[in-house]
């Protein structure tokens, strides 16, 4: 493919946040705030910062909150305009549709090539650059993931990661998926997936195996980001967070 042509992103704001309760039995989880804007804001902001300006945000649990808040030509505090489309999971089949379910009803509007970043994931430094997107075209693997340290609820990790940068299911040492990816839309083709694109029927498909399926074929690549994370899984973490006096702000 040509990557003179927009890559779009899809930031996944559909789950539920249980264990964010009670703080989200009213709020949708990507919306609780971290210094002052919207957890899913920080990500969206980091990838117009990017370049990265065409989204598509799935939702579920309070939806309409998400699309009433953003609308479809938000600007960011940089004074920079957002296109978003909206996968309303929710409205259409009643309930979330997993990650890969969810990527795949998504499809017809992402392209052959895109980014996906969790709208609960606090991840202020990471840059998303048109320079990642060619090298993973060059590569001709079917999804690139960015693996970060091990946080105090992940001690075991996700995936390895080989010297040769491949993202293994089996390794001695293994790092925790940061949600961050680039895919190409083959990947949730047979044989690894079996859902048609757009996913009519509304089925529910996890992603891990799937990763775990592409990497015994080596078709997966890593590589480990060190930077700030959070995944804002609890209401003490969205606390700590909160503590912080100094927010980073995505240049």
């Amino acid at each position: 493919m040509s990557t003179a042509a927009p890559i779009r992103a899809m930031v996944l704001a559909a789950g539920r946040g249980e264990r964010m309760r009670p703080l989200t039995d009213t709020c949708p989880k990507p919306l609780l705030e971290v210094r002052g804007k919207p957890l899913m804001q920080w990500a969206m902001e980091a990838l117009a910062a990017g370049g990265f300006t065409e989204l598509v945000v799935n939702t579920d649990w309070l939806g309409d909150q998400i699309s009433g808040r953003f609308g479809s030509n938000p600007l960011t505090g940089n004074g920079v305009a957002l296109s978003i489309s909206y996968s309303e999971e929710g409205r259409d089949f009643g309930g979330a549709l997993e990650t890969a379910g969810g990527i795949v009803r998504a499809l017809p509007l992402l392209g052959e090539v895109f980014w996906v970043a969790a709208g609960d994931v606090f991840a202020p430094d990471f840059r998303f650059t048109r320079a990642a997107v060619d090298r993973f075209v060059a590569s001709g693997k079917l999804a690139h993931l960015w693996l970060v340290p091990n946080p105090a609820h992940n001690l075991k990790g996700d995936f390895g990661l080989s010297p040769q940068g491949l993202a293994l299911d089996t390794a001695a040492e293994k790092f925790t998926f940061s949600t961050i990816a680039l895919y190409r839309a083959a990947f949730f083709a047979p044989p690894y997936g079996d859902i048609p694109a757009g996913n009519p029927a509304g089925r529910k498909a996890p992603l891990a195996p799937m990763l775990r399926a592409a990497m015994d074929n080596e078709m997966v690549s890593a590589e480990l980001y060190t930077g700030a994370w959070t995944d804002v899984g609890t209401p003490e973490r969205l606390g700590q967070l909160n503590q912080l006096n100094q927010p980073n702000t995505p240049r």
